[in-house]
């Protein structure tokens, strides 16, 4: 049955015609010699030799067929292994060619499964953090209609709006500078920036508000002390390190820096003499929009995983511990070869 099967290819048809011409020509000459043995020989011949190949042929297109049925599975979300009966030959190495475009695809639907449940948790935290702010705009806006506020209400409310506004215009300059890194459409530059002259950069946005809080600034870094990166990307994510260290900092404390350089890295250590980070946050601390369990300041939880991104995309790493000495240390290490 499975032979008559067999028959339905167009080249297994074409091959048995060959076969029997060339056993007929091979007949008329043996019976030439032989005389009815000789057609008799050449006739039991062709049968035997046909017979061989239509089995051999026929275990090949068996394995072809369960390959066959097995992919046709594996597109209808079956999640079984290929098949290994094929050990050696083209079709083993066309079976092994398969289950690697098979994981392959499988990895990939699994990571684009993940980007889209990533997708729909951050719109749905970027909604919850758009919302907050536009809520309050709305609220304050309403009462700046009501005739019997004086002046200097007003003026305050006003200023709330600005608060609110330059939160959702962080929140939108934030995402758009990480979607840019996620989608790897970011080129950094390879400059040999001194550390000292990165943290200069980076604490001059947070120089006054620091002064008006009475926090101290301690910068322990050598001239000589260097990495290869790009400076204007490094500056933006130290700011935002330095920026989350001053608003868990009370007034009078301290934020110190300090920077070390080795034959291996480059590292950079920030901390301030603020409370501990509770131990449940330390490992969700650069998520994106996780704002602790003792959120302080007006922030949105989005600097950290910013800063993260821009440092993991330079051959970098970002950890934070609590220090011995109490509150919170970052540190940063740039490497000089790749990790």
């Amino acid at each position: 049955m499975r032979i008559m099967k067999l028959l339905r290819n167009p080249e297994i048809k074409r091959a048995v015609l060959l076969f029997g011409f060339v056993s007929i020509l091979i007949s008329v000459v043996l019976w030439f010699f032989l005389h009815g043995i000789g057609l008799l020989v050449g006739l039991c011949g062709f049968g035997i030799y046909t017979l061989v190949y239509l089995l051999l042929t026929e275990r090949c297109y068996r394995q072809i067929e369960n390959l066959t049925n097995h992919l046709d599975g594996v597109m209808h979300g079956e999640e079984d292994g290929l098949l290994q009966d094929c050990t050696e030959g083209e079709l083993a190495i066309l079976h092994s060619e398969i289950e690697k475009l098979i994981l392959r695809l499988r990895e990939q639907s699994e990571q684009l499964q993940s980007d889209k449940i990533f997708l729909a948790e951050s719109l749905a935290d970027i909604s919850h953090q758009m919302k907050t702010p536009l809520t309050s705009i709305h609220l304050i806006l309403e009462r700046l209609n009501e005739p019997e506020l004086d002046r200097e209400e007003r003026r305050r409310m006003v200023r709330e709006v600005v608060c609110f506004i330059e939160r959702i215009d962080w929140l939108v300059y934030a995402l758009l500078k990480i979607s840019r890194l996620d989608a790897g459409a970011v080129q950094f530059q390879k400059e040999n920036i001194a550390v000292g002259e990165l943290v200069q950069k980076a604490v001059e946005p947070l120089a006054v508000s620091m002064d008006i809080r009475g926090i101290l600034w301690e910068c322990h870094i050598s001239d000589a002390v260097h990495f290869t990166g790009d400076l204007k990307w490094s500056v933006e994510a130290v700011t935002n390190i330095l920026k989350n260290c001053m608003e868990y900092t009370p007034e009078g404390g301290r934020i110190i820096v300090d920077a070390t350089e080795n034959a291996i890295y480059t590292g950079l250590k920030v901390r301030d003499t603020g409370n501990d980070i509770p131990a449940e946050d330390l490992p969700r601390l650069f998520e994106r929009f996780y704002r602790g369990s003792q959120p302080a300041g007006g922030g949105i939880g989005i600097g950290l995983s910013l800063s993260q991104k821009i440092i993991q995309s330079q051959n970098g790493t970002i950890r934070v511990r609590n220090h011995p000495e109490g509150g919170p240390e970052f540190e940063i290490r740039f490497y000089k070869g790749v990790i």
